[in-house]
């Protein structure tokens, strides 16, 4: 069976293993780089291939916590920082050959990652974002879909937070 061309590419793989750094072991940290980066890593040098020739919108999920860091989180922190990175020298590299490549920044999404926080700390939480709520799956996927779409044709190398506000 033959299906059309590879136009979009949506890495959105994300885990944590959440502890302070020097309790922090080396397979937590690798678990999480390996998930969360090495994986963008791998499915994007496979897309770019098709889409050297056609061109295409890849997308990286990232995290608000990749932006400013989060206390026990370091690893989590360094795998999305470096897919911010990751995706702007993506933009660079390939953006001559019609392919553009962005981050999508989520902040606090409920998911079932949030639904394992604490009252208290998702209290804490919306009290510092200006919209007052946790995000919507569908606030993320609008967002991709804009991205994926040719109402972003010229957005390329950026970072898209998702966040409520959180980031200002």
């Amino acid at each position: 069976m033959t299906f059309g061309k590879l136009d979009i590419v949506i890495n959105n793989a994300g885990i944590t293993r959440d502890t302070l750094m020097l309790r922090m072991t080396e397979q937590q940290w690798d678990e999480v780089i390996q998930t969360n980066l090495k994986s963008v890593f791998n499915l994007t040098k496979h897309a770019l291939k098709p889409m050297i020739r056609t061109g295409g919108s890849i997308i990286n999920m990232s995290s608000v916590v990749g932006v400013f860091g989060q206390q026990g989180q370091a690893n989590y922190a360094a795998s999305k920082a470096g897919i911010i990175g990751f995706s702007k020298s993506i933009a660079k590299e390939y953006g001559s050959r019609g392919i553009r490549c962005n981050a999508v920044a989520p902040g606090f999404i409920a998911t079932e990652m949030t639904d394992a926080l604490d009252e208290k700390t998702k209290e804490g939480y919306l009290s510092a974002i200006p919209l007052k709520r946790l995000g919507a799956g569908d606030d993320v996927a609008n967002t991709c879909v804009f991205l994926a779409s040719d109402m972003g044709a010229y957005i390329t190398g950026q970072v898209i937070s998702v966040c409520g506000g959180l980031n200002i």
